[in-house]
């Protein structure tokens, strides 16, 4: 028996895994709302997780090819934040379609993770060229879009492979644990948040602007990885060395 569009949010509402309570407020508030809309969507048009997961990256590589292709101006910074926004949502949507069927799979998630990871290499780097093709920044700022090439995936690939390898000696992720949501923490990890580089490229006709607003996300996504990476070391040390005294 179908469910009507609004049978499906409810359904959806009640089979996702719990939100992580430190996640970056529009990733926690914004996105997971919005993807739970396009997961209703697409569940009453027959569509699998994989399918999803490949709207998404076909939304966000559109966009990104733009970027690249394109000098910059307001139209196009529009055109790629709301692009870059859908693939992101549809990220989201593809994880909430598969546990409400119940057809996740370790394949899913792996295409998952490899468009995730292609996307946070590309977009740096297409911003490069788009910068460099239209001589629309000078020289020196286009060392900060390949500083984010590196920073980047270092913090994606550093936060995935902790949560791996967590998960292989049974502990339980402390962003997912009960007590009061960190909503502050949530606010103060506005700055490293995808969907605010998404929407920081609404800016992008704007020049130094758009450069200034791009940079400080840039440094705080350094700073938060250099951070995160002492931090996630230390825990995983930490199990090594108990494993190492229970054995």
């Amino acid at each position: 028996m179908s469910r009507s569009y609004r049978e499906t949010l409810d359904a959806l509402a009640s089979a996702q895994k719990g939100a992580a309570r430190s996640a970056p407020a529009y990733s926690r508030f914004v996105n997971r709302r919005l993807g739970r809309l396009l997961a209703a969507w697409a569940h009453s048009v027959g569509l699998t997780p994989n399918q999803v997961t490949g709207l998404s990256a076909l939304a966000t590589f559109v966009g990104i090819a733009l970027l690249a292709a394109l000098p910059p101006s307001w139209p196009l910074g529009v055109a790629v934040a709301l692009l870059l926004a859908l693939g992101y949502a549809l990220d989201s949507a593809d994880g909430q379609v598969a546990r409400l069927t119940g057809t996740g799979s370790r394949a899913g998630e792996w295409l998952d993770h490899v468009v995730d990871a292609t996307k946070i290499s590309a977009l740096p780097l297409a911003l490069l060229v788009g910068l460099y093709r239209s001589d629309a920044a000078p020289e020196s700022w286009l060392l900060v879009p390949l500083v984010h090439a590196v920073a980047g995936p270092v913090y994606f690939f550093g936060m995935i492979l902790t949560e791996q390898m967590r998960a292989a000696t049974g502990v339980r992720s402390t962003a997912r644990v009960g007590g009061r949501a960190p909503w502050l923490r949530s606010v103060l990890g506005l700055p490293t948040d995808y969907g605010t580089l998404c929407l920081s490229f609404l800016l992008l006709g704007g020049g130094t602007l758009f450069l200034v607003v791009y940079s400080a996300i840039v440094a705080a996504t350094v700073l938060v990885a250099a951070a995160a990476a002492v931090t996630w070391y230390r825990e995983l040390a930490r199990l090594g060395t108990s494993e190492a005294a229970s054995a």
